[in-house]
């Protein structure tokens, strides 16, 4: 079992920046791949970002290319998401997720076993 924690949302203006992290615990975090989706009200949850088990191989939506970065710190256990330049179309809940067998990233929600409960992103125009 892996517990996935998030946090660092909040309100910001259009333009602005935050940071999310994600805090994992339960199994070797260094061992599986991680990623970041959002979900605004009304819509489907949507892929934003993952990244690989070492951290080396990312890959991000186009929403969000050049703007969001992805990241991982193995030695604690977490995982970041670098949001700059946000739009009001970024509002949504983000949350993080795992993959429970894999060291390899991917865009699909169906891949991961765990997930958080989400911490709510709005961007004010």
């Amino acid at each position: 079992q892996v517990q996935l924690v998030e946090s660092g949302g909040g309100l910001v203006q259009a333009g602005g920046s935050l940071r999310l992290s994600c805090a994992a615990s339960g199994r070797t975090f260094s061992r599986y791949a991680m990623g970041w989706f959002r979900q605004a009200p009304g819509k489907e949850r949507e892929f934003v970002a993952c990244i690989s088990a070492s951290g080396s191989s990312t890959l991000y939506a186009d929403s969000v290319k050049g703007r969001f970065t992805i990241s991982r710190d193995n030695a604690k256990d977490t995982m970041y998401l670098q949001m700059n330049s946000l739009k009001p179309e970024d509002t949504a809940g983000y949350y993080c997720a795992a993959r429970g067998s894999s060291r390899y990233p991917s865009m699909s929600l169906r891949d991961y076993a765990y997930w958080g409960q989400g911490t709510q992103v709005t961007v004010s125009s």
